[in-house]
């Protein structure tokens, strides 16, 4: 898989917007890493040192009347986004072609605001 997008640095993205979501009343998962020289299958971890080359990096975010949003970023440029906003609100939402921890980062204050109705770049 190519390595379009840094998932260190995506990491430190998540974890510089972690502060703004709970302040915001949202819960913010551990991350959890996949490494992509393990043998399948692939256990996820949470510690990233047992991760020597990762191949995805994913957070689930839980908010008010059980509302979910779970992201995982692959190093290739597309993410796997699956939410619940409501009963009659769920399901996934397109994520290809990022090309940065800079678009990763718009696009995940857009799909928090989206499931959640609170700005992602809450501080």
């Amino acid at each position: 898989m190519d390595r379009v997008v840094d998932l260190d640095e995506v990491a430190a993205v998540l974890a510089d917007r972690t502060v703004g979501w709970r302040s915001a009343g949202l819960e913010v998962g551990q991350l959890t890493w996949r490494d992509a020289e393990a043998s399948w299958p692939q256990a996820l971890e949470t510690d990233r040192a047992r991760v020597q080359d990762p191949d995805s990096v994913g957070v689930v975010i839980s908010g008010p009347g059980e509302a979910e949003l779970s992201v995982v970023l692959f190093r290739g440029g597309w993410a796997d986004v699956d939410f619940i906003a409501s009963l009659d609100n769920a399901g996934s939402l397109p994520a290809s072609d990022i090309a940065s921890p800079v678009d990763f980062e718009a696009r995940m204050n857009q799909w928090v605001a989206r499931v959640f109705g609170v700005c992602g770049g809450a501080q």
